[in-house]
Parts: structure tokens; C-alpha cells; sequence
């Protein structure tokens, strides 16, 4: 194979560029030494003219003298015969020499840019490495500093990785120059420093909270302490991720430098001057890069070169991976483009070299070099490609050891889980609980436990955070705008103090009222009560004023918020449920025993997660349907923050139709995705797109009713149209509408598509759609205009309302008013 693979080492390298300054050198001096050669061939020539004509002018006055004329004449004449002869000969060459050397310009500057982009001395020369020391080299200073111009601009060009990035300190000078087009993931010597300083810091962050946490003693500080212990754990665990794809990718790129571009790079050199060329063999590849382990002095449970999977980086992992294949999708397609450009380019250059003469061939050699620049960013191409590969791998590879389970906790801390309230301490040391079984009419395989009913007491009994005039630490002005009556009242907390307030609006004015408190009894001015609940009924109860300096009446209670909850309010039962933010428990309301069900939030997410789990909540807050989850409140006073919706029993649809969809009738699964379309009819009329609709996130009720749930995705827009700007990270590829994963543009359109995607679940009794294909596959099948086939047992009506509902014009789809008129008419068509 020549030397091609074998010169893949730096010194190897450097050897032959070596070589080839030495070839330009000696074409450099060829070319001066031939300039000179002619100028002195034209002063020669011209001497042997100007000898001529001298003779010319004698040969008359030579005729006179007698025998002493003749025998000047017979030795000046046949000197003065051959001289002609010899200037012209001497001429021709010195006319003739200067013609050869804009060859020998054209030689040495296809050799010198070969010099910085990947050395190529055959483009050089035209012929073996021994032949170029015949031709050519830089004739001037001012051709040199242009091949230092172009060295200089090639390197600028080449952004993707900096000489010397993988090599040892005192071999960087021998590494060959990156190449162009080289990686769309660019990780860098200074970029791995970087990484390994944000390493070292956050693990010595991450150490001090941790300190400061074990030895906070207060609640308040602890709580604190706790939270910023977690964000400091969340951070150094994805950078710890970070850490270790880029150390596999950079690895990843070593090998590949010196196995594939620089043996290939060679391998060219080889074809184009035929020649073997003797090198250094290199016995091994410079070291490689490697996982720093003494980043991990100040970690606690990070293992070197292995991604973390837990609570706080699932998410970030999965993302991850989903944007690693997409990224891996372009590699692959740019390294098919680029090898069918070299092909077309290798078929050029072979169709222009017929009929030519080996001298011609010169002309190629621009051609020539423009097929090396394609090889190496073919190469460089394949680099990226393989980066990409090896990191979607060890990315799915974690997942896939993951499977179903749930991940670790992140937080090597003892369960500090606070009770929801303060009787459940009491019940823990009782009998265990009794479960109330809720006695359902309908089709149902899950059916929740709820925890005990409580005895109901008088609101004037039940604790101040649970009165309905409690506002809790609100602000002072916030008050005015809540009193809108004179004798309006409320009862709120002092801020930066642990003092009560009553707070009145009398004569346009809010007036503000301490209330003391004294060995444990409460009062303004009089009597004093046991607690604020009884002393407020005495003053709404007898009309007294307040004090007798102001005049002051209760007459009008304000309500808090309806949405507002405490953690008291509610008694958690079973978990019946996992979600991406928490877990779901059953539960029931306090005030009146009605079951719900609650959302948790886990505390170690971070606080843009958090908002994204309230988010579901503020849509909620606005919509009343008979097909879609009713909000109760939710509980934000302190951790974990809980979501408290309507129970709904029966579960999530798509276990319900893998469960008991055998036993149904179509008629039953056509008045079932009808309440679906009801619910989304309204969800449309609101300007509401729901972005996550499929049987996965509808509840059924105990009397076979569906419900629209799980709003943690949908966005309220005026115009009905909502451009996503986040990434496709997130997105149930195999529900969503092609012009909301090609362009991010969502509609109630893109939700009439997922609602088809939703019938089809439906009649094919919870199989999954496209269950062969991946979702990058899907994607591509749905552009080329594939659609799921009809499931058995589905009405040729039914699916061709699928059929319409994926229309890839999103104008052509119907309606959800239109599909629900449809499914009405079906059902009613149906036996």
C-alpha cells in the first residue's frame, strides 16, 4: 500500500515536509540559477555581435595592406565567419531559457499551497519524489511570504480543532494542520481545561453547601441550605455528563486523526509521486485523551468516564440522546454528499487526463489538489460521523440499562419527607388504615385506594390557615387592592415579623390592626380568645368595633384565592402514578372528604422545572368541561409542591383499552374518543393548544367517560398559533404533526393530527403506532406520505376521518367542531 498508512505519527509528518522544503528549495534554486544562465547567454550574445560588426568594418582596410593585410586576413576571417554562427546559437538559448520558467513558477506554486493545506510535494512537481528535485522552488522573497499568507489564511480557515489539540507538548510543531469542514461538535485542548476548571469549582461548591446543609441547625436556614446544596449537586452532575462525552468524543477524534485522515492524507502523497518515501516508524500513537480522575477529589458517588443517571440529569440525558441522533442524521448525510463530490470529482479529473501528454498533465494539477481538499473533508466528515455514533451509544446504552425502572435519587440524604398534616403523625402509631374501596358502576381495572374519611368540625374550629380570610404573608399592597367595601376585612401575616394582622378598609383607607398575643390568647382591645378564628366570630358575630378610637365594624370577609391550598387541606393516600416531575397520589380534601388525586413535585428539580409544573395548573385554572380534568387548587407553601385535581378512577385510556378494550363494543369506543372531541372542541374555542394529546394522557371516569388531561405541554395563544423556539427535545415525535416537528409551528391543526393518531389508539385497543420504525424513521415515512393502516374491527368511517385528520396540509384538516359533529353521526349510525 506505499507509505501511506504507515507515516500516521507526527514524526512521520514531519518527515515529509521536510522532504518537500528541501524539493521546493532546489526548484527555488533551479529557477534562479536559469534566470542567471539566460541573462549572462543575452550579454554573451550580444559581445559576439558587437565583435562581428567590428570585424565587418576592418575586413576593407585589411584588403590594402599587402602580404601583411593577407595574413591578418587569413587568421580574422575565419574567426569572423563561425562568429555569427555561434551569437545566433547563443541567442536562441538565451531567448529559449526565460520561456521555461513560468513552468517553474506554475510548479512551485502548486507546491506551496499543498504545503499548508495536508502536504502534497507530487502536486508539486508532477512526477516521484526523486524527479521534483529537477524542476522547481520559490524563486522570490515575494512568493515566499504569499505561501506564508496562504499557510496563515488556511489555518484561519479551520476552526474545528487547533494544532498541537491531542499531541504531546514537544511534538506539536510535527501535527499536521486541521482540515477544513472538520466537526460540527468542536471540542478543543482549551475547551477540555475549561471544562476540567468548571469541574474543580462546582465540586468544591458542591462540597461546601453540602457542609453547610449538615451543619445548619434551624428549619428556615436548613431548608435553604438544602436547596442550595441541590442546585449545586444538579449542576456538577451535568457537568459531569459534559465532561465525559467530550472526553469520549476527543477521543473518539485522536484515533481517528491518526488512523484514517493522516493515513489517507498519505496514502494520496503516495499515488500522486509513486515513490516510497523512508520514514521513522512510531511504535505507538502519542496518548490519547483520558478522563482526569483528579477531578474527583471533592465528588462523592461520580465514577470516572461513566455518564450519572438520577433524578436530576434522567431528563438532560434523554435530550441528549435526542439531539446526539438528530445531529447523527446530518453527519451521516453530509459524508454521503461529500463522498458523492469526490467520486463526480475523481471522474473529471480521469476524463480530462485521456489523450494527454505526461507534460500537459501540469494543467491538472489545481484539479488534483481540489480532489486531496475533498478526501480530507470526506475524512473529516467521517470523524464527526464517528464521534456522534460513539456518544449516541453511551447514551442509549445508560437509558437502556435503565428500562423501565425509576432512577436513583441524586441526594445522599436521609428521607426528610414532611408530613402533609399534623394528624398524620398521630395515625402512624395507631392500627393500620382503614382503606375505603369507592364502589364504581363501569368497565374498570385500576381502582384507587383513598385514605379515611375525617370527622367534619366548625369552621370556627378548624386551624387559621385553613379559614377562608387568611391570606397568609401577602404583601401590604396587595391588601388595598383586595378591600373594595368599607368593612371588608382580612387576616394576613406580617412580613419580617411573627405577628398577626388585621387589616380593614374603612373610609376608603385600609386600616392595619396588630393582633396581640399574650400567654397564648389572642385579642385587639377587650376581651381575649384562645385562638384568632373564635375572636374574629366575636367581632362579626356582636358588631363591636374593634377599638373604640377608631369605630371600626367587621362586615364583609375576604376570601383568599379558591386556588390557593395549604398542605393541610389534604390527605394523601396511595401513590397511584408517576410523572415526569413526581409522583401522583389519591387523597381527599379535608374541608369536605371529596377524593382527588395530587401531583407532586419533586424538591430536588430545579426552579425553571418547577414553573413548568405550575404551568399546568395556570391553564387549568380557566377551563370548566364536563371532558376535561377539573383543577381543586394547589399547595406552593412550602415543599413538595402539589397540584390537586379531580380523581378521576378509571385510570389513563390507553391502559383502560389494553385492559378491557376486547370487551367493548365499537359503539363504546366511538362515544369515548366523542367526549375526546368534545373536550378538545372547547380546549379550540379557548384558543388552547394541547400539544400532548394521545390515549396516554385522557382519564376515564367511573361511567365510562373520557377527560382531557395533562396540560403540562399546552400553550394559550390569541391567534391560535404557537411557535415553538426550544428544540424538538421534548416532543412525542410519533403524535405530532409534521409541520410542528419540521418548523415548531403549533395549531389546533397539529392537534386534529395527534387526535388521528389518538382514534387509531383507540381502535387498535392501545397498540403503538408505528411500532417498527424509530422516530427519526417515522418522521421520514410520514414526509414521504405514509399513513398507519387501518386496525381491525375500525368503521371504513372512522378511518377515513383518521385519514383527514393527517392531511399534510394542515388547512385541508377538519375541524375539532366538525370531528365531533362526525363522530356523533357515526355513533348514532352504529348498533
Amino acid at each position: 500500500m506505499g507509505f501511506g498508512p504507515e507515516l500516521w505519527c507526527p514524526q512521520g509528518h514531519s518527515a515529509l515536509l521536510r522532504l518537500q522544503d528541501g524539493e521546493l528549495r532546489l526548484l527555488e534554486l533551479m529557477k534562479k540559477w536559469m534566470s542567471q544562465r539566460a541573462k549572462s547567454d543575452r550579454e554573451y550574445a550580444g559581445m559576439l555581435h558587437h565583435m562581428l560588426s567590428h570585424l565587418e568594418k576592418q575586413e576593407g582596410a585589411w584588403q590594402l595592406h599587402g602580404d601583411h593585410g593577407g595574413q591578418i586576413e587569413k587568421v580574422g576571417m575565419p574567426q569572423s565567419r563561425t562568429a555569427p554562427c555561434r551569437a545566433r546559437v547563443v541567442l536562441e538559448d538565451a531567448i529559449s531559457t526565460p520561456s521555461l520558467t513560468p513552468f517553474l513558477a506554475v510548479l512551485v506554486g502548486a507546491g506551496e499551497p499543498d504545503r499548508d493545506a495536508e502536504p502534497d510535494p507530487a502536486a508539486a512537481c508532477g512526477g516521484t519524489g526523486s524527479g521534483a528535485a529537477g524542476q522547481a522552488q520559490p524563486a522570490h522573497p515575494r512568493q515566499a511570504a504569499a505561501a506564508q499568507s496562504l499557510r496563515r489564511a488556511v489555518a484561519a480557515a479551520q476552526p474545528g480543532v487547533q494544532p498541537g489539540m491531542l499531541e504531546p507538548a514537544g511534538e506539536q510543531e510535527s501535527v499536521l494542520d486541521p482540515l477544513p469542514d472538520c466537526v460540527p461538535l468542536q471540542t478543543t485542548q482549551q475547551e477540555m481545561e475549561k471544562l476540567k476548571a468548571q469541574y474543580r469549582s462546582l465540586a468544591r461548591d458542591s462540597a461546601q453547601a453540602k457542609r453547610k446543609y449538615q451543619e445548619a441547625s434551624k428549619d428556615k436556614e436548613r431548608d435553604k441550605a438544602k436547596e442550595k446544596y441541590v442546585r449545586s449537586l444538579w449542576k456538577l452532575h451535568a457537568l459531569h455528563n459534559q465532561y465525559v462525552l467530550a472526553v469520549q468524543a476527543a477521543a473518539v477524534h485522536h484515533q481517528h486523526h491518526y488512523q484514517r485522515v493522516l493515513p489517507s492524507l498519505h496514502q494520496s502523497l503516495y499515488n500522486l509521486q509513486q515513490e516510497m518515501v523512508l520514514v521513522l516508524y512510531e511504535s505507538e500513537v502519542p496518548p490519547t485523551v483520558s478522563f482526569d480522575e483528579s477531578l474527583l477529589e471533592d465528588t462523592e458517588n461520580l465514577v470516572p468516564g461513566e455518564l450519572q443517571l438520577n433524578e436530576l440529569t434522567l431528563e438532560s440525558v434523554q435530550h441528549c440522546l435526542t439531539s446526539v441522533e438528530e445531529e447523527l442524521v446530518a453527519a451521516t448525510e453530509a459524508v454521503s454528499i461529500k463522498e458523492q463530490q469526490m467520486q463526480e470529482l475523481k471522474t473529471e479529473i480521469h476524463d480530462e487526463e485521456q489523450g494527454r501528454s505526461p507534460g500537459e498533465r501540469v494543467h491538472l494539477l489545481g484539479r488534483r489538489q481540489g480532489l486531496h481538499e475533498a478526501r480530507q473533508q470526506l475524512e473529516g466528515c467521517l470523524c464527526a460521523q464517528a464521534k456522534l455514533q460513539l456518544q449516541r451509544d453511551v447514551l442509549a446504552r445508560k437509558l437502556a440499562e435503565l428500562g423501565t425502572r425509576d432512577p436513583l435519587p441524586a441526594l445522599p440524604l436521609p428521607e426528610d419527607r414532611q408530613s402533609v398534616s399534623s394528624t398524620e403523625q398521630e395515625r402512624s402509631g395507631a392500627s393500620a388504615l382503614e382503606t375505603l374501596k369507592n364502589h364504581i358502576t363501569g368497565i374498570f381495572s385500576p381502582k384507587y385506594s383513598l385514605p379515611p374519611p375525617v370527622p367534619l368540625i366548625p369552621d370556627v374550629q378548624k386551624p387559621l390557615c385553613q379559614q377562608v380570610w387568611y391570606h397568609g404573608a401577602i404583601p401590604r399592597s396587595e391588601v388595598q387592592e383586595l378591600l373594595t367595601c368599607s368593612g371588608d376585612f382580612l387576616v394576613r401575616e406580617s412580613q419580617g415579623k411573627q405577628e398577626y394582622v388585621l387589616s380593614v378598609l374603612w373610609d376608603g383607607q385600609p386600616r392595619h390592626f396588630i393582633i396581640q398575643a399574650v400567654s397564648n390568647m389572642f385579642r385587639l382591645e377587650g376581651d381575649s380568645f384562645p385562638t384568632i378564628p373564635l375572636l374574629i366570630q366575636h367581632l362579626l358575630q356582636s358588631q363591636q368595633p374593634i377599638t373604640r378610637k377608631s369605630g371600626i365594624v367587621l362586615a364583609r370577609a375576604v376570601p383568599k384565592d379558591k386556588w390557593v391550598l395549604n398542605h393541610e387541606d389534604v390527605l394523601l393516600g396511595e401513590r397511584i402514578g408517576r410523572g415526569n416531575f413526581g409522583e401522583v397520589f389519591s387523597g381527599r380534601l379535608r374541608a369536605d372528604n371529596s377524593p382527588v388525586a395530587v401531583k407532586s413535585c419533586r424538591e430536588t428539580l430545579p426552579p425553571e422545572l418547577k414553573a413548568k409544573f405550575l404551568q399546568e395548573a395556570r391553564i387549568l385554572k380557566q377551563y370548566r368541561h364536563p371532558n376535561i380534568v377539573r383543577l381543586i387548587g394547589v399547595c406552593t407553601q412550602k415543599q413538595p409542591i402539589y397540584i390537586v385535581m379531580e380523581l378521576v378512577q378509571g385510570g389513563d385510556f390507553l391502559t383502560f383499552l389494553r385492559s378491557e378494550g376486547p370487551h367493548l363494543r365499537v359503539k363504546e369506543l366511538v362515544k369515548m374518543t366523542e367526549n375526546a372531541a368534545a373536550g378538545m372542541e372547547y380546549l379550540e374555542s379557548k384558543h388552547c393548544i394541547h400539544r400532548d394529546l394521545a390515549a396516554r394522557n385522557c382519564l376515564v371516569t367511573e361511567r365510562n367517560t373520557l377527560k382531557i388531561s395533562d396540560f403540562g405541554m399546552s400553550r394559550e395563544e390569541e391567534d391560535g398559533i404557537y411557535a415553538s423556539t426550544g428544540g424538538m427535545k421534548q416532543i412525542p415525535v410519533k403524535w405530532t404533526a409534521p409541520e410542528a416537528l419540521n418548523y415548531g409551528r403549533y395549531s389546533s391543526e397539529s392537534d386534529v393530527w395527534s387526535f388521528g393518531i389518538l382514534l387509531w389508539e383507540a381502535f387498535s385497543l392501545g397498540a403503538v403506532p408505528y411500532a417498527n420504525l424509530s422516530n427519526q424513521q417515522t418522521r421520514e415515512a410520514v414526509e414521504h406520505g405514509m399513513r398507519l393502516d387501518p386496525p381491525e374491527q375500525c368503521p371504513e368511517e372512522v378511518y377515513q376521518l383518521m385519514q383527514r385528520c393527517w392531511e399534510y396540509d394542515p388547512r385541508k384538516r377538519p375541524s375539532f367542531c366538525t370531528i365531533h359533529q362526525d363522530l356523533i353521526a357515526i355513533r348514532k349510525r352504529q348498533r
